[in-house]
């Protein structure tokens, strides 16, 4: 008996203290709740003026606005398709007529796995949870944010009716291409008001709310197309129309509205810039926060980027005997970058934004063929010792590779000069003598040193890369040789200098950071043979086209001439220039001739290039400490006899010539001449 009295009183004091328990749980939530609902945002009145946030605004490096986001046409519920209000309903909150602001099952769901999995933040918003977001003004992703957002919702379901709600929301919802509400949307991308849309057309734009980016009909067609489907079947589990109904929309191709030129932002360069941001921050925010961006765009070098590639393609054009009525014609692509700082000042993606979105100054990755032999020889100089007057045969090679057929790399010009230095190699490009370097220092240590430059793209560890096999995008490309116009100091890219809330709070601010990854004194060294590709190489139509400011660069042109580049640089501003088919297609001039980068790509750098410098100081290159100048033979690597003259471009020795040329190479104080051969 007097152990059960022991049980029995151990139960009731379980008892207690589980009341207790729950009575101190019950009270620190009530005060929790008193102290978060202290700082809610007061709801408008009536809830139509939820959206009467102000516009996001990008501007210029000048202060100029270069576009605002969000325009907004309220409408009522009665002036929309029923069709669009079923999709909506089915697709983002299908028991919004049911529930009072707060979807229990799917907060039970969201609260778990933001408490049991770190890092996670689930949401569970219903269509008046997503309205309640436009009230606050911080776009971080908490629990304690989205708690906020359910007490909020909670308020609109009270003091309003769901029509109300539904119609605020509605009013207030992105479905991209600068269309804010559904009024703007149907009109956006059909030409119609509302209340016209048909059930394929409604499902479409019922669809693209979940990410207005990645399912823009514009762009995406058959993107958009496949997240319809799914909406359709949405509404067919919700009730709204049967299976037959569905499965005669989904076989509709919407017509999207021709004079759509207002639904782009007519900027490669914005719309690079508009992703990443939404990338950051989510689309709520650019669309829906007021937030403003301040761009690394600079509207003069941007404009005169325009100017030199919508020329330098009519050149092309007439060069390659291409008339107006010809359809598939060349693309070609332009980025500016600053330097000293790494922001980008100009980027063009195509020749007509109208005609083709697609970006490929960013998006298209193809072969920089011996663009890429600037890494090649940092790579040489600093593992194996080399400098610019050591001394290399050009003469045919066979590259073993194990487990391939030999490698039998080949001239452009088809013939070989014998014994060459390495500052004259890479002026004329000669792809004999790369090729033994790259079988020399190996594959590896050229990705690594592309890599260190800033080249994203992933990158081939086999012999062919050094001669630029492996496929970049002209992004990789600028800012590759901007760390060797630094003299390896590498500036990450971007495109923004600073965030603000709507309230002008700083959301984020670039700070230029340097960050050394090649040493000064072999960087200038390839940067002093780069000068001598644009003053007597196969760059030298920049000095013949009147740049005549310090500058550095290397062509590119690919097997069968399907691409053609030239990437160059001043101390200040680095450009890189692609020009090809978009489907690889050789390009050839009317006499059936190839198009290299120096006939393709050149003219339109040295255009732009002459544009963006004007009225700027002219700069030399710095030359390191430990950097000296020697006049050396151009076959031995020797020091030049007294009196014997520096080659020019005209002088320059071609295959056959035995009498010995000279030419100034930069050499570290430890490096002799003539290392022989």
């Amino acid at each position: 008996m007097r152990v059960l009295s022991w049980f029995v009183y151990l139960l009731r004091l379980l008892f207690y203290i589980g009341l207790l328990a729950v009575g101190i749980m019950v009270a620190a939530g009530c005060l929790m709740i008193f102290h978060i609902s202290q700082d809610l945002p007061k709801l408008p009145s009536p809830l139509s003026r939820i959206i009467e946030t102000p516009q996001s605004l990008i501007y210029a490096e000048d202060g100029q606005v270069l576009i605002a986001l969000g325009e907004k046409t309220s409408v009522s519920l009665d002036m929309v398709s029923s069709d669009f209000l079923n999709a909506i309903v089915a697709t983002e909150d299908h028991r919004f007529f049911e529930h009072h602001g707060v979807n229990k099952l799917r907060t039970v769901k969201a609260l778990y796995i933001t408490l049991f999995k770190p890092g996670q933040i689930q949401g569970a918003s219903t269509i008046t949870q997503q309205l309640a977001k436009n009230l606050f003004f911080s776009f971080e992703k908490t629990w304690q944010r989205k708690f906020k957002e359910m007490l909020v919702a909670f308020q609109i379901e009270q003091t309003n009716t769901k029509e109300q709600i539904l119609e605020a929301y509605i009013n207030q919802i992105h479905f991209g291409a600068g269309a804010q509400g559904i009024e703007k949307a149907a009109r956006m991308y059909f030409d119609k008001p509302a209340q016209d849309l048909t059930l394929p057309e409604a499902a479409l734009l019922a669809g693209l709310p979940k990410s207005p980016t990645q399912y823009n009909p514009f762009r995406y067609y058959d993107r958009a197309l496949a997240r319809r489907h799914v909406v359709l079947d949405r509404m067919v589990a919700a009730g709204f129309i049967t299976a037959d109904e569905a499965a005669q929309a989904d076989a509709v191709r919407p017509e999207l509205h021709d004079g759509r030129k207002d639904a782009r932002t007519g900027s490669y360069f914005l719309d690079a810039l508009i992703q990443e941001v939404v990338n950051v921050y989510g689309e709520d925010v650019v669309y829906h926060g007021g937030i403003k961006v301040y761009s690394t765009l600079d509207s003069r070098l941007q404009t005169d980027a325009g100017t030199a590639v919508t020329e330098g393609m009519a050149r092309l054009d007439k060069l390659m005997g291409l008339d107006k009525g010809d359809q598939e014609k060349p693309q070609a692509a332009l980025v500016a970058i600053d330097t000293t700082s790494g922001a980008i000042k100009a980027m063009v993606g195509g020749r007509d934004y109208y005609a083709s979105e697609y970006n490929r100054a960013v998006n298209s990755k193809r072969q920089a063929g011996s663009g890429f032999k600037p890494f090649l020889y940092y790579a040489a100089f600093r593992d194996r010792k080399l400098n610019p007057a050591s001394v290399f045969q050009d003469r045919p090679v066979a590259i073993p590779i194990k487990g391939a057929p030999d490698w039998y790399p080949q001239n452009f010009e088809k013939t070989f000069r014998g014994p060459i230095i390495l500052k004259l190699a890479l002026i004329h490009s000669v792809n004999t003598v790369a090729a033994q370097l790259v079988a020399d220092v190996g594959p590896g240590a050229v990705v690594d040193v592309a890599k260190a430059c800033g080249i994203k793209s992933p990158l081939k560890s086999v012999y062919s890369v050094a001669l630029g096999a492996s496929e970049v995008s002209v992004m990789d490309m600028a800012t590759g040789f901007s760390t060797l116009a630094n003299l390896g100091i590498y500036h990450e890219p971007f495109l923004f200098w600073r965030v603000e809330d709507a309230r002008g709070r700083v959301l984020f601010e670039h700070i230029v950071k340097d960050r050394r990854v090649l040493d000064a004194a072999t960087a200038f060294q390839v940067v002093d043979m780069m000068e001598g590709v644009v003053d007597q190489g196969s760059g030298r139509e920049v000095r013949r086209l009147g740049f005549k400011r310090p500058a550095a660069g290397k062509t590119g042109t690919t097997n069968d001439c399907n691409d053609a580049w030239f990437t160059g640089f001043t101390p200040s501003l680095c450009a890189s220039v692609w020009t090809g088919y978009d489907k690889k297609k050789q390009l050839k001039d009317e006499n059936r001739r190839g198009i290299t980068g120096g006939r393709g790509a050149v003219p339109i750098w040295t255009d732009f290039m002459i544009r963006a410098m004007k009225g700027e100081p002219e700069r030399d290159f710095l030359v390191p400490a430990d950097i000296r100048y020697e006049t050396v033979e151009t076959t031995t690597g020797c020091l030049a006899a007294p009196g014997q003259s520096v080659s020019d471009e005209a002088d320059s020795p071609q295959p056959g010539q035995a009498h010995r040329q000279t030419i100034a190479v930069a050499l570290k104080k430890d490096q002799d001449p003539c290392p022989g051969y």
